[in-house]
């Protein structure tokens, strides 16, 4: 089963995002990101680096939370909001890594790994996304032939 055949099921005909986002790897996936990005930043001086190490967490931070946060909604166009975000902040978060490598920061070991899992979240967010604003795609494009469908099945003859 697909990541968007989880997130996405049909009840009564009305598309439904609500599930438990800790089932999904890429949840899974960032969360540990975030982790080691913690681990990561534990030790450095924030009067060296004001602001950066709390930027470096709480870009981290959101790309699940925002996952999270778009699996409790209903319908397919928030989930993709939220998506879109996670996938904003996985963005902003390899900016921030590049930053604190590059004013030694972060040894150049911490830096890969993280660099490198972070990478690979984004890839799996932005194929999720794709694959959930695709399955939208097609049901919009279903819908207007099934109400036309019903339309003129329940209709009576205009002459008896």
């Amino acid at each position: 089963m697909t990541h968007s055949e989880i997130l996405l099921r049909t009840v009564n005909a009305q598309e439904v995002a609500m599930q438990d986002f800790r089932k999904l790897s890429v949840w899974n996936k960032s969360h540990q990101l975030v982790l080691l990005t913690y681990a990561a930043t534990g030790n450095v001086a924030e009067k060296k680096y004001p602001g950066l190490t709390s930027q470096i967490r709480r870009a981290a931070a959101s790309i699940p939370a925002n996952i999270a946060e778009g699996c409790g909604h209903s319908g397919s166009r928030e989930l993709s909001r939220f998506l879109g975000i996670a996938v904003a902040s996985a963005f902003e978060l390899t900016y921030h890594l590049q930053l604190a490598a590059d004013l030694g920061m972060l040894s150049k070991s911490d830096y890969a790994r993280l660099d490198a899992r972070t990478d690979l979240v984004t890839r799996m967010l932005s194929s999720l996304l794709s694959k959930v604003r695709h399955n939208a795609d097609l049901r919009e494009r279903k819908r207007p032939a099934t109400i036309l469908k019903t339309a003129a099945v329940n209709q009576e003859p205009l002459t008896k």
